[in-house]
């Protein structure tokens, strides 16, 4: 996005009192947000050392900065480091890491305000416990423990326009309060050594107190699905399950370019059409998710079908229907030649997707999340798919 059309962006969403966060790994995309008066940037700027030009737009546009270490971190905690330490992939992950580091440093001497955040839910993130190792990673680039603290507390409030509310110890407050058994204004691990945890005042956790039962659930309970997932024929652009489909292209600075339509099917109807230009890189994807409940939250029970059927026209290719479950990715291969044909793929046909999931965890039907249809080709290569009536069967 330009500087022209972000700063548009911000200035018609401050007129309605709305924040604007970018999400931005580079040092120059950095400085047009700040030039744009962006609210906070989520994720590190890594590419490079920043330099005093970028901080000062930064600073002066009153952009906070929210680095997301924890998710870039080269070897996770409680990871083996690669076998092969000169492997390319992973030195250059080292790399990045090293300006993502110095970097947060350089603009909390600048006066910038660092929140925190960690991208939790991607590999080797998790919820929770990435909040404690986001901090430990603040002071290992050069914050002090109390200048982390504030970082996951009043700064992150202040971000939000929330520190009325919270994010300090002060009467009249939200009584949401940890209690650790340390000094971690002196020594930024002890924030690991939870005694109790008080939410709006009530002890949630420690003596005495009784853990929600949902604390011991993996999930929450699955739900029944319809067998019909989309057709495209709502003019509301969601699924026939009321879920917003998204695109499911690879990630990284260089991406596979995809666009995904609704079009006007031939003898009646609509489809969805899905137009890639792959990047060049290891297995680059692009693809179509249907998530079967919304936002892909929810698990739902589909051991009632045998499989997934769906209408598919393509470039005579190879293509993949993926079914995503909370225990990893599932899929199969599918061919689809330039006229319509119907394809079924038997839950029976899976396997499971290769370098997508560590999990050894069976196939039980039970906890579906999402079903993905697409494919990949060579990097720089085109791919093209047209996709219909896509149902359990």
């Amino acid at each position: 996005m330009d500087q022209g059309t972000l700063s548009a962006l911000v200035d018609e969403a401050h007129k309605n009192g709305w924040k604007v966060g970018t999400h931005s790994v580079t040092v120059d995309r950095g400085a047009v947000a700040g030039r744009a008066k962006v609210d906070f940037i989520a994720h590190s700027l890594q590419d490079r050392p920043i330099d005093p030009e970028a901080i000062a737009a930064i600073k002066a546009g009153g952009t906070s900065y929210a680095p997301t270490l924890a998710v870039y971190e080269p070897v996770k905690p409680g990871a083996k480091p690669p076998e092969n330490p000169e492997d390319a992939r992973f030195k250059q992950s080292v790399r990045k890491f090293g300006f993502a580091l110095h970097n947060v440093k350089a603009l909390h001497d600048a006066g910038v305000r660092v929140a925190l955040g960690t991208d939790a839910g991607m590999p080797g993130t998790p919820h929770g416990v990435s909040t404690l190792r986001e901090m430990e990673l603040l002071v290992q680039a050069g914050l002090t423990p109390k200048e982390a603290l504030m970082a996951a507390t009043a700064n992150s409030a202040a971000v939000l326009d929330m520190l009325g509310d919270r994010g300090t110890i002060e009467k009249g407050k939200r009584a949401d309060l940890v209690l650790v058994d340390g000094q971690p204004w002196k020594a930024i691990s002890d924030v690991r050594k939870t005694n109790r945890v008080f939410v709006d005042g009530r002890e949630v956790f420690g003596p005495g107190a009784k853990p929600p039962r949902a604390n011991s659930e993996r999930a929450m309970p699955a739900v029944t699905v319809k067998p019909l997932i989309d057709d495209f024929e709502r003019d509301d652009g969601r699924t026939q399950l009321d879920t917003v489909r998204t695109d499911g292209m690879d990630g990284g600075h260089d991406r596979t370019v995809q666009v995904s339509q609704v079009i006007d099917r031939t003898g009646g109807g609509k489809a969805l059409s899905i137009a890639a230009r792959m990047a060049v890189k290891q297995d680059p994807q692009a693809a179509v998710i249907l998530p079967l409940t919304r936002g892909s939250v929810q698990p739902v029970d589909a051991r009632a079908f045998q499989g997934v059927k769906l209408d598919v026209r393509g470039d005579g290719g190879t293509y993949e229907v993926m079914v995503n479950t909370l225990s990893g990715r599932w899929m199969a291969e599918v061919k689809a030649s330039k006229d319509w044909s119907t394809v079924e793929v038997p839950f029976s046909a899976l396997k499971r997707a290769p370098g997508r999931s560590a999990s050894s965890a069976p196939w039980t039907g039970g906890d579906l999340v999402e079903v993905e249809v697409g494919g990949s080709r060579a990097g720089g290569q085109k791919l093209w798919l047209e996709v219909d009536n896509v149902r359990f069967y």
